[in-house]
């Protein structure tokens, strides 16, 4: 076989390069002091240390969640025991207040003072931020302050239900914060009581606010709960003569009316139902609505006696059938047959009842909503909108009523802490030297002892939760750093390399170098020319 003199470099070539790769490479473990530099050296180990990498990086996100819960935790768990020894001092205060013999309204003043006094600091403390600014009792809406002082002793929450979590281990995730509305109102009360509120809706400015009331008689409101209230103000028509801003209360869910335009005066007690309340400020009446007549006097007369004819006009939600049933020659006569007291079969009441009902008055002009909500007219004919010049065949609402501003006072079982706390102040304040108004106080004293004991008792299992919750991160705590030198010592295995034989082995792979290097030398001289 021939073996040309190319061949022979070639051959030397790849055989030094090979040699000398082999070299670079143990020298760059040596370096490193790793074993597996290129998922080539070793798939299966490349694939595994690839994966323990990443349940370390993993496990160190952990430590750090951890971290960050157990710094929210310990403020969380701060603020709690200063709640709970103000609630504690509040109970001492209405214990004292309780002695209603001896202290007189002015002394009760005094100890009012205070409860405002802790009033303002409990709202601090529900108000309070963590390092980042986030506030720790509003629920997913960190950025939002949670309590809100609305006037007249109410508070509003103004955010959720959220709690965050953090992951602490791979199987363990930890509650980090607590709503305010689960720690701070909804707390269950020893009595039905009443939570009270403004409509969003309202128009008065500066706004008009009602007080957090108080229920005085509690067999009466018993037995009207769990109904609610809304108090509305009404045109100022709608009072006696002379014409002054006056309201209706109502129960919700039925429209009954419970208090029917009663003449308001800012500050002064409304009761109804068992519940004390009062409203400040200027109530904004409403802006009637109404749906104006245009009577299409080329169809006059218009007979409706041999065919009466009805339509239904909606206001509030609530419907009533009006039917007519006389000759019509002009709005006049449309509108005195639609304020008729005669009762047309098959209806049980008449046209004017139907309208009273609805809080509407008909003239000539049109129909008239004095309260404000809209008015809907439909399922009418052709002679009706000839008679109205409105489409009530097809139907037609009017866009121009403005409802008068309104308050709410909704029954429930739960009383928040700063309500309870608020009633207890006011009616200290409005306390007098007499037999009647401190037994109305003691048994508002009594109430807020009972909602105090039961505030407390509130915290004070959520503080245990909140141990709770750090023991946990302490157990994923020792747990991970389980995780991490298992994981290591597996990694350690996989990757890191054995330095004597890597050493031996870059000796050898030297040795194979110089070698080859050597045999070059001596092959490169063999050529005929040396034999001629």
């Amino acid at each position: 076989m021939r073996v040309s003199t190319s061949q022979i470099y070639n051959i030397a070539t790849l055989g030094m390069s090979q040699a000398q790769s082999a070299i670079v490479k143990t020298e760059e473990q040596i370096a490193t002091g790793k074993r597996v530099l290129s998922p080539a050296d070793d798939p299966v180990a490349a694939a595994n240390i690839l994966q323990l990498n990443q349940d370390l990086a993993r496990t160190e996100q952990y430590k750090k969640n951890i971290d960050i819960a157990d710094n929210s935790l310990s403020l969380e768990e701060t603020n709690l025991q200063s709640i709970v020894d103000l609630m504690q001092r509040m109970r001492e205060l209405a214990v004292k207040a309780g002695n209603t013999a001896v202290l007189t309204s002015e002394d009760y003043k005094s100890l009012a003072a205070e409860v405002d006094t802790r009033i303002d600091e409990l709202m601090n403390l529900q108000n309070t931020r963590n390092a980042s600014g986030q506030y720790i009792f509003a629920g997913y809406q960190g950025d939002t302050q949670p309590f809100v002082n609305r006037g007249g002793g109410n508070y509003e929450y103004m955010g959720d239900e959220g709690q965050l979590r953090l992951q602490a281990s791979a199987s363990v995730s930890v509650a980090v914060s607590d709503s305010g509305k689960k720690l701070f109102v909804d707390i269950p009360s020893g009595h039905n009581t009443i939570n009270t509120s403004v409509s969003s809706a309202n128009r008065a400015l500066p706004a008009a606010i009602i007080s957090v009331g108080e229920v005085i008689d509690q067999e009466v409101f018993d037995e009207f709960y769990p109904e609610d209230m809304v108090i509305t103000f009404n045109a100022p028509s709608a009072a006696a003569v002379p014409p002054a801003a006056n309201y209706t209360v109502t129960e919700r869910s039925t429209g009954k009316v419970l208090v029917a335009n009663a003449t308001y005066i800012k500050g002064e007690a409304i009761d109804v139902s068992g519940v004390r309340l009062s409203i400040s400020g200027s109530p904004v009446p409403p802006t009637p609505a109404n749906l104006p007549f245009n009577f299409n006097a080329a169809a006059a007369p218009i007979d409706f006696s041999l065919a009466p004819a009805t339509f239904k006009i909606t206001v509030n939600g609530r419907t009533e059938t009006l039917t007519v049933d006389s000759v019509v020659n002009n709005a006049t006569d449309f509108a005195a047959a639609l304020n008729s007291a005669a009762i047309v079969p098959p209806s049980i009441i008449s046209n004017a009842d139907k309208l009273n009902n609805l809080g509407l008055t008909v003239t000539a002009a049109g129909i008239v909503s004095e309260n404000g909500m809209n008015i809907s007219i439909h399922s009418g004919n052709a002679n009706l909108d000839n008679a109205t010049g409105l489409a009530t065949t097809t139907g037609v609402t009017s866009t121009n009523g403005v409802a008068g501003d309104s308050f709410f006072v909704e029954s429930t079982n739960k009383q928040g802490l700063l309500t309870t706390l608020s009633r207890f102040s006011e009616a200290m304040k409005a306390v007098k030297d007499t037999p009647e108004s401190k037994a109305v106080l003691a048994e508002i004293v009594a109430k807020t002892l009972t909602n105090l004991s039961n505030s407390i008792t509130n915290t004070v299992a959520v503080q245990g939760e909140v141990g709770a919750r750090q023991n946990t991160l302490e157990s994923s705590r020792d747990l991970n750093l389980d995780v991490v030198l298992f994981s290591k010592q597996t990694l350690s295995n996989l990757q890191d390399l054995d330095v004597a034989e890597a050493t031996i082995r870059l000796s050898m792979q030297s040795l194979i170098l110089t070698a080859s290097q050597q045999s070059f030398a001596k092959v490169s001289q063999l050529t005929l020319f040396s034999y001629l």
